[in-house]
């Protein structure tokens, strides 16, 4: 028979295994939720590659150099901004709910700053490339016709201020945010309107109006100022003229990469995997393959209906309508709530389409409607669509009533127009500066001749490879543009 000494020691022994497991299990769900924010983070930013390939799909091949070089110098320029001062107005110490003040170049993030914990580097490293996706949208909607340097100075404005601005309001200790807006003495949220647990706060699971309605009407803005490209509307009927038939192979790319990055955006936006988070994922990976689908074929029949054929390129964009209107409610919605969110993206997409046109805005890739417009979209589908006990499953900190008795779509609409305020008044008035102190636009001959040739010496006899010459049609397309011939193919010289 065990001795009372024995027993202690057996239980002493058996108290220290459970605590060593403890710690094992609790380390190893902790390397889980870094490794699933580092796997999606790398997702995000393959996106990079995606907006790369559409856009190189859209452009004129004699500015495929310039629209490439924009998304590498994108990422760049916001990894360093967003490491300096982005992250730190994002996710600091919030100043009145209106901007971070703390983190400066991620100092306090350091070997062992966790305390066995996460140490935080994961976390910048997912954040940077949503920032870095949001100054991508840009590139797309001020192609073909606007200086380097202009760029590069609007897309560290946008990432070191403008945009962790708002990601502060939504995601940090802002004023609009469901985790730290005005929080009481014991640190609880005091989310807009009731500023109490009855309240929820702005719900963007992953970034509908923060990411995308962000970068759309930046791009809105920038094609405004920046004016259409040379010939693009008719003087006298103000039709839109096709420039470029543009190439679909690099265009359908592009959206698939888009597509399959999505997942890292979304599903990421969990932000661990651990602790039942992988569940939450899998019903976001569902609604976000829903929406994209029910856009696509939605824009498609569309296309059929009023273009009078299958337009793949507008089938392409109601993908994206479809993925952006998700994004924000894809976590608090059902697959069949997608599936309508989606159809409705893909709506918007083909009327911001054609307003676009009526009002002789140039966006060459249609990243104002498809980012700013469907990202409003995706922000008011929360209020449409949510249900409270979907809100409580993703994990939002009140238990409560707001989408059952329509708070929610009230707090969501406010949120669209602030942030759209914002930015539209932000990027307007950077894109002025810019145009006033700079120049914004190239010279119409170097417009004409091309911004690989002009701001990359890439001086050609032949178009790329991959790119088609253009026909006679394609060139003059009864306006007499000209095409320089360093880009037409060369005629077949006489023999002596």
């Amino acid at each position: 028979m065990a001795t009372v000494e024995q027993l202690d020691a057996l239980e002493a022994s058996l108290t220290a295994q459970i605590n060593a497991l403890t710690t094992t299990i609790s380390g190893n769900s902790r390397d889980m939720d870094i490794a699933w924010l580092i796997l999606c983070g790398a997702l995000v930013f393959f996106m990079q590659a995606g907006f790369a390939m559409l856009e190189a799909g859209i452009v004129h091949p004699k500015n495929v150099t310039n629209i490439l070089f924009k998304n590498i110098m994108d990422a760049s320029i916001a990894a360093i901004c967003f490491w300096l001062l982005g992250y730190a107005f994002a996710y600091g110490k919030t100043r009145g709910g209106f901007i971070g003040d703390s983190n400066y170049a991620i100092e306090d993030y350091h070997n062992g700053s966790g305390d066995g914990g996460s140490d935080g580097w994961e976390q910048w490293f997912f954040q940077w490339a949503f920032a870095g996706a949001a100054a991508t949208i840009v590139a797309g909607a001020v192609c073909e016709r606007t200086k380097l340097i202009a760029y590069f100075i609007y897309a560290a404005m946008l990432t070191t201020f403008i945009y962790p601005i708002v990601v502060h309001w939504g995601w940090g200790s802002g004023w609009l945010s469901a985790w730290g807006a005005n929080p009481d003495s014991d640190g609880n949220p005091r989310p807009i309107f009731q500023y109490d647990g009855d309240s929820n706060g702005m719900i963007d699971f992953a970034g509908s109006g923060i990411v995308h309605m962000v970068g759309g009407f930046s791009g809105l803005m920038g094609a405004i100022i920046v004016g259409p490209r040379l010939g693009r509307f008719d003087p006298g009927t103000g039709r839109p003229v096709e420039l470029w038939h543009g190439n679909t192979t690099l265009q359908s790319l592009g959206v698939l990469i888009l597509w399959f990055g999505w997942y890292g955006f979304n599903c990421g936006s969990t932000l661990a995997i651990s602790g039942g988070s992988a569940i939450l994922a899998g019903k976001v990976a569902v609604n976000t393959t829903i929406s994209a689908a029910a856009g696509c074929i939605t824009a498609t029949v569309l296309s059929a209906l009023f273009e009078g054929h299958f337009d793949l390129t507008l089938g392409l964009n109601g993908v994206l309508a479809g993925l952006v209107g998700i994004t924000a409610p894809c976590a608090v919605v059902n697959p069949w709530m997608a599936f309508l969110i989606g159809f409705g993206a893909a709506i918007i997409l083909y009327l911001g389409h054609h307003l676009l046109f009526v009002l002789r805005i140039d966006d060459p890739c249609d990243a104002s409607v498809v980012h700013g417009f469907c990202g409003m979209w995706g922000l008011w589908c929360v209020g449409i669509f949510c249900t409270d006990k979907n809100v409580q499953y993703a994990g939002y900190p009140n238990v409560n009533d707001a989408c059952g008795r329509g708070e929610q779509f009230a707090v969501q609409v406010v949120s669209s127009l602030v942030i759209a305020a914002w930015t539209v008044a932000t990027a307007g008035l950077v894109f002025v500066l810019i145009n006033i102190v700079v120049g914004m636009r190239v010279s119409p001959s170097v417009e004409e001749i091309g911004l690989d040739a002009s701001e990359h010496g890439a001086f050609v006899d032949e178009p790329p490879a991959g790119f088609l010459s253009p026909s006679p049609d394609d060139v003059n397309h009864g306006q007499q543009q000209q095409v320089p011939n360093s880009y037409v193919q060369p005629a077949v010289p006489p023999q002596s």
